[in-house]
């Protein structure tokens, strides 16, 4: 079964960038300085930062569904990001190369299923997850952090 990642839009995010390390503080979010790569894993361009790069760190409402998973928590988002539109069936290797949480999702909000695998069996773990049809969508999370990663949908 072939399957979708999306990244979230840039577009969301840009006005950020102009806001100043106080008006950040006051919607909970920082301007970062890249010290490491990998490590600052971006959500627009499913790319690691580059060091000395600008990041924000955000809490972001990644499951918005009114259901008990309603949720949130911290992302990252580069400076001028590229935005991402991997392939049908691609893995970004910002996935690839992380331990990654699955979830599985029915329309309505709920947690179907969920699993925790390397990064390098998403394209294999991905597919097997959305042949049950009550699934309707997958987030990959970083398993170790705990990060929103990204959506997947079928194709």
């Amino acid at each position: 079964m072939s399957f979708q990642i999306h990244a979230l839009p840039r577009s969301q995010f840009e006005p950020l960038f102009s806001l100043s390390d106080n008006e950040l503080a006051e919607i909970n979010a920082a301007r970062m300085r890249v010290d490491c790569k990998p490590g600052y894993p971006c959500r627009v361009s499913l790319a690691d930062a580059e060091i000395d790069e600008t990041v924000i760190l955000m809490n972001f409402e990644h499951q918005p569904g009114e259901s008990p998973y309603k949720s949130a928590h911290a992302i990252f988002v580069r400076d001028n990001a590229e935005q991402a539109f991997p392939g049908v069936g691609v893995v970004p290797e910002v996935l690839a190369t992380r331990l990654i949480s699955i979830r599985a999702f029915d329309r309505d909000h709920n947690m179907l299923d969920a699993d925790v695998v390397d990064g390098t069996d998403l394209g294999e773990s991905i597919p097997t997850m959305l042949e049950d049809q009550q699934v309707a969508y997958l987030h990959l999370h970083n398993a170790k952090r705990g990060c929103f990663a990204a959506r997947v949908t079928r194709d």
